[in-house]
This record gives C-alpha cells, structure tokens and sequence, in this order.
C-alpha cells in the first residue's frame, strides 16, 4: 500500500476519532430529560456552552503539527475560523442565559454569585475576551511571533483549564462520563499543543540547522 495512501486513511481514523469525541457530548445533552419542559433561552445558552467546550477540544488539533491532521495552509484557516465559532458560542451562552435569568448571570459576572462554577466561568471568558483583543491589535501590537505565540498558548491554557473545570462542577443536561471525556480531552489537546508550538517544535527545527 502506497504511504500517501496510509496517511489518508490514518488522518480519517483520527479525525473519526476526534469527532465522535467532540459530538456525542453534544448529543446526549441535546438528548437529555432535563431539557423537556425547559424555555427555549434555557436550552439555547445551554447547548451553545457545550458545543463551544467540543469545540475547545477540536481547535487546536485543527493546526496539530505532529502529527498534521489537515495542510498547514488550511489547518490554520480552520482553527481561526474555529476561534471565531467558539467566542460567537460564548457570547451566546452568556446572552441567552442572561435573558433567561439576568440577576444569575449579573452575579456572575460581578463575582458574587454563590455558586462555585460560575467564577470559573467568569476567568474563562475574561481570557477569551483578552485572547480576541489580542488577536484584533496584532499587528498594532507589533508583537514578534514568539511572544504572540506564547502570550496566545497561555491565554489558550488559561480558558480551557477555567471552562473545563466550570463544566465539570456544573449538574446540568451534559451525561457525565461524556463530559469528563472531552473535558480531559480538551485540556489534553491545549496543553499539547502549547507544548508543541512553544517548546518541542523549535526544539526541532533548532536540531535541523545545527545537523544541516
């Protein structure tokens, strides 16, 4: 069998894989009993959170250099446009959310709300919202790549870690042991990836000049 041929069918397994994971999360809480009878700005905010949490575990997988699931040229496309869907979803949750009950979300969003979850939720958007500032001022920044793909990675960590552990501590519609799984994903694939843009992929190219 020819190599091209092998890598095209190991890119399709992975990505098979990949979507399972991020989807039936997403199914089972579109599934769930506790949606019956619930107001559609309810299931709405509700259902933006966790496709933007599958999404979470997809993105960074989207500019994966080792292994490369997708060209280069079109993983980048792709993991901006994902970018772009998950702070829409965000914005989403948060809105929908906030018409349904707008003292919880304003409680929330001042940090005296009682609930635990919710200041895990607030540290997660305050890093989305700075990640999409820093992205929208790049060039007027005139940051160097190094320090934009750093100051990226962490803030990347940052609103996975905070909106991994806001979901896990959230008893809602998503089925639990689906949630731990893209949960643990997520953070796996963020903390891989700011890994490997930051550290092993230099790394490598540092050990090419030096063997050229």
């Amino acid at each position: 069998m020819r190599p091209a041929r092998v890598e095209a069918r190991g890119r399709l397994a992975a990505w098979t894989v990949i979507l399972a994971v991020a989807a039936v999360p997403v199914i089972a809480a579109a599934a769930s009993p506790l949606q019956a009878g619930r107001e559609l700005l309810w299931v709405t905010g509700g259902m933006a959170g966790v496709v933007a949490l599958s999404l979470l575990f997809v993105q960074p997988l989207l500019k994966a250099a080792a292994p490369a699931l997708l060209p280069a040229r079109s993983g980048t496309l792709w993991h901006r446009w994902a970018g772009i869907a998950i702070a829409v979803l965000v914005g989403l949750h948060i809105g929908a959310l906030y018409l349904y009950s707008p003292d919880d979300i304003t409680d929330a969003l001042l940090l005296v709300a009682p609930t635990p979850f919710s200041l895990y939720g607030v540290i997660s958007l305050w890093c989305l919202v700075l990640t999409v500032l820093l992205v929208a001022t790049r060039r007027r920044l005139g940051l160097a790549k190094r320090w934009w793909r750093v100051l990226h990675s962490v803030l990347a960590v940052a609103i996975v870690s905070a909106g991994v552990i806001h979901a896990v501590l959230i008893e809602g519609a998503m089925e639990e042991f689906s949630k731990l799984a893209v949960c643990a994903a997520a953070l796996a694939t963020t903390t891989a990836g700011a890994l490997e843009i930051n550290l092993f992929g230099p790394l490598r190219r540092r050990r090419k000049l030096q063997s050229a």
